[in-house]
């Protein structure tokens, strides 16, 4: 890529003697396979090579093609003719797009699929494919008129309608079909990721992706995930949305940028059996604060928890939020939360003051509440682990050799804890603990809520995940039915033992309490 000056390129053979021996041409690759074959002895590649072991089915002749085109002949002509022809000052192609020109080589303009097949128009080759259309540059004769044809300049335009593709990232994008290494940051890589898609330049493509899924952060996760959507990346989709499972309650919820997280991508994300929660209410005062910051726009700053209450006990109470106009489209949201999970008499109240749910939920709930108690904590509302369990989590982080919390439910007291046990080894568990023995805020004592059962029957599942190298790394136990009690070893649940680099550690505890 160079600007534009009035030399044209020539092809150049010249005979020496009687061996006919191949000089360097001025063009920076050449459609002629007798001079190619010269060019092959020059350089002491083996010009049958590709061809014995195409590697491919018969009946897949655009892949033989694209492979033959792409073969071990091209690559290393093209390298070797790369400087040379940068040096000599001589271009192929003037591409004209986003109101500027660019002039480009033969070796690099076949790294993209598009300005192949625009290349490929331009000589005429109107009718076939791009991997066909290079396959037969690469064998045609050396007649004069390819030779004609080849050695003018040909000008190409390239019009893009994706917003995304801005002059400077274009720009950038060329520049890769030239170095390998080309500088980027995460404020450019959309751009950049854009026109390679424009471009059908891969490699950049996904050279993009891997930078992108190094760098998830709050104020780029809905970004990357809309791009990856936008470009049909699975890939990328994917990644986002497990990053979002484990940092949607302890990082987003914190922070402004998640009025950025899509809809779609927030429904997938609370539907996900991995996903990271402190509690069941936590995970509820996310989804308000995401809901409020929809519907006040000019917000700037995330707001506090008694704002958004505020808020939401302001509406007209002719009827709950999800019953109006408004709550509709996000009713799928509510959905996903687990309110038997909300056990607190303060919490299940503040949730009856603001008006969100419909009456019923709340009055099914709270029965089921007290259909729980009187059975001694049995939870015959409920049956599956994996959609229905109440979840508690911690989260270990590199500085912790020990860690626990301690939880109630119905009565019953449990201490979560997790253990370094060397640099790259961790334990995980549960074990039943006596009410005086926790170190709680009053509120469920001062409510006479202790269960007096000596055994308590459990169903639970530990989970853990990380990151390493930007991948997910998951661990978990078995769904596990246990009776827990107050002496050892029958009051600690099994221990989920892990080795990873990763850090920090995000655990979640799921259980229920069957009939027993």
């Amino acid at each position: 890529m160079k600007m534009l000056n009035p030399h044209r390129a020539r092809l150049e053979r010249r005979m020496v003697g009687s061996t006919n021996r191949w000089r360097f041409p001025k063009e920076a690759f050449p459609q002629d396979l007798l001079a190619l074959s010269q060019v092959c002895k020059a350089m002491s590649i083996d010009l049958d090579d590709p061809l014995k072991d195409p590697d491919s089915s018969a009946d897949d002749s655009d892949v033989c093609a694209g492979r033959l085109c792409c073969s071990k002949i091209q690559k290393n002509v093209s390298e070797n003719l790369k400087d040379k022809a940068i040096q000599s000052g001589d271009a192929v192609v003037t591409l004209k797009c986003l109101g500027l020109k660019w002039e480009l080589h033969l070796p690099q303009l076949f790294q993209s699929k598009t300005l192949s097949k625009l290349y490929l128009v331009a000589l005429g080759e109107v009718d076939t494919s791009p991997t066909k259309g290079l396959e037969k540059l690469l064998q045609a004769p050396a007649s004069r008129k390819i030779t004609e044809r080849s050695s003018t300049k040909k000008i190409i335009s390239l019009k893009i309608n994706d917003p995304m593709v801005t002059k400077d990232a274009f720009a950038k994008a060329l520049k890769n079909l030239y170095m390998s290494q080309v500088e980027m940051n995460l404020d450019d890589v959309l751009g950049v990721l854009a026109s390679a898609h424009t471009l059908q330049f891969c490699s950049l493509f996904q050279r993009c992706v891997a930078m992108m899924m190094n760098g998830f952060r709050p104020d780029n996760i809905g970004h990357f995930y809309l791009a990856g959507c936008k470009y049909k990346d699975q890939q990328l989709t994917t990644a986002c949305q497990k990053w979002l499972e484990m940092n949607l309650v302890p990082v987003m919820g914190t922070q402004i940028h998640l009025r950025k997280i899509p809809k779609e991508l927030l429904l997938s994300v609370l539907r996900s059996p991995r996903l990271f929660t402190f509690s069941e209410f936590h995970l509820l005062k996310i989804l308000l604060f995401w809901v409020y910051l929809q519907l006040n726009c000019t917000t700037q700053t995330i707001p506090e928890y008694e704002t958004v209450l505020t808020f939401f006990t302001s509406l007209p109470k002719k009827c709950s939020f999800l019953d109006q106009d408004p709550g509709h489209s996000l009713l799928p949201l509510f959905l996903c939360m687990r309110l038997h999970g909300i056990t607190k008499g303060k919490d299940l109240e503040s949730l009856r003051h603001i008006n969100i749910f419909p009456e019923s939920w709340l009055v099914r709930v709270t029965a089921n509440h007290y259909l729980a108690l009187e059975s001694g904590g049995d939870m015959t509302h409920v049956s599956d682990l994996t959609t229905q369990a109440m979840r508690f989590g911690l989260i270990f982080h590199q500085e912790y050799t020990t860690y626990s919390r301690n939880i109630a439910v119905y009565g019953v007291f449990f201490e979560i804890k997790g253990i370094r046990n060397d640099a790259t080894s961790y334990s995980f568990y549960m074990q039943r603990i006596r009410h005086s023995d926790a170190e709680l805020p009053s509120s469920p004592c001062k409510h006479g809520i202790v269960s007096l059962r000596a055994e308590r029957l459990v169903k639970y599942e530990i989970t853990a995940q990380t990151l390493v190298d930007s991948k997910c790394q998951e661990f978990r136990t078995n769904q596990i039915t246990q009776a827990f009690r107050f002496i050892k070893p029958t009051c600690r649940s099994q221990v989920l033992k892990i080795q990873t680099v990763g850090i920090p550690i995000y655990v979640n505890f799921s259980f229920i309490f069957p009939g027993s």
